[in-house]
């Protein structure tokens, strides 16, 4: 595979990626699962499962495994067509795929800021039409 192709691979690989990575650890339809996951993350008695449970609350620490799984899919490697190849691959992806994932918060932090000043606007101008 020609080097452009890999990396635009690269990048449209990040996206399921990201997307798997971030709703697991981060939207509410997961919330359960990941409550139970954090609470056995902190009281588990043995370390190893303290560790095992922690990777479903941590996006960078899942993001891993979830790349793994899609090289494992998608056989994809970067540079080397051997096990270098996939070394450099899910390394290079968890790192594309936690950029994604920091953009995607950094927009919505955004969304939300917009929408908490545009409600504390409206409760101020409710304020001076009643005065």
């Amino acid at each position: 595979m020609a080097l452009y192709t890999q990396i635009i691979w690269l990048f449209v690989l990040a996206i399921p990626v990201s997307c798997v990575a971030w709703t697991v650890t981060h939207e509410e339809i997961f919330r359960e699962p990941r409550e139970y996951c954090k609470n056995q993350s902190e009281t588990a008695k043995r370390l190893i499962q303290r560790k095992f449970f922690y990777i479903f609350t941590c996006e960078y620490c899942f993001s891993f495994y979830v790349s793994i799984l899609f090289i494992i899919i998608t056989d994809y490697q970067l540079l080397f067509t051997d096990w270098r190849g996939y070394l450099i691959a899910i390394f290079s992806l968890v790192w594309i795929a936690n950029i994604y994932m920091s953009l995607f918060f950094n927009i919505r932090i955004g969304i939300k800021k917009e929408g908490l000043e545009a409600k504390v606007k409206e409760k101020e101008l409710d304020e001076i039409n009643k005065a």
